[in-house]
């Protein structure tokens, strides 16, 4: 009778170990999404206060197109920003601030937990950040800073 019943329970080990490994899985892959997400979310943060940095120190009322170079050196999946100089239609020696927005960042997830492809992208918030102006066209050093 105790032959009987090991042979029955031969595979049950192997059963409950790849049940419970499959959930811990998707939770270990959740955990590492959603670190991602935080990161990147971070990252647009950190770009959109470096391009409005880089607006502002560089004085270039026109040129959203190398803030937004300089931007992409950090979160490569930047695809918008709005560049807004205060006061509208200013020039370089008038200018009070600059209001950036990155909008339109996707995030992709990578793990099953989404499940279907149309849940695995992510439409995150705008990223904006207001500097005023300053003056400093280059480093006295290396003379770097706007190229």
């Amino acid at each position: 009778m105790n032959t009987a019943l090991k042979l029955r329970q031969s595979g049950a080990t192997a059963v409950e170990f790849a049940l419970v490994l499959i959930i811990f899985l998707t939770f270990l892959l959740g955990i590492i999404d959603f670190s991602r997400m935080l990161f990147t979310w971070n990252a647009a943060n950190e770009a959109t206060r470096l391009g409005a940095r880089y607006a502002v120190v560089c004085d270039d009322t026109g040129n959203s197109a190398q803030v937004l170079l300089k931007m992409k050196a950090i979160l490569p999946q930047i695809q918008t920003i709005n560049l807004d100089w205060i006061p509208v239609g200013c020039t370089p020696a008038t200018c009070e601030g600059v209001t950036l927005t990155i909008t339109n960042l996707d995030y992709q997830w990578i793990s099953p937990i989404a499940g279907i492809a149309k849940l695995s992208v992510i439409r995150m918030p705008s990223f904006s950040t207001f500097l005023t102006r300053e003056i400093m066209r280059q480093d006295p050093n290396s003379g770097t800073i706007c190229s």
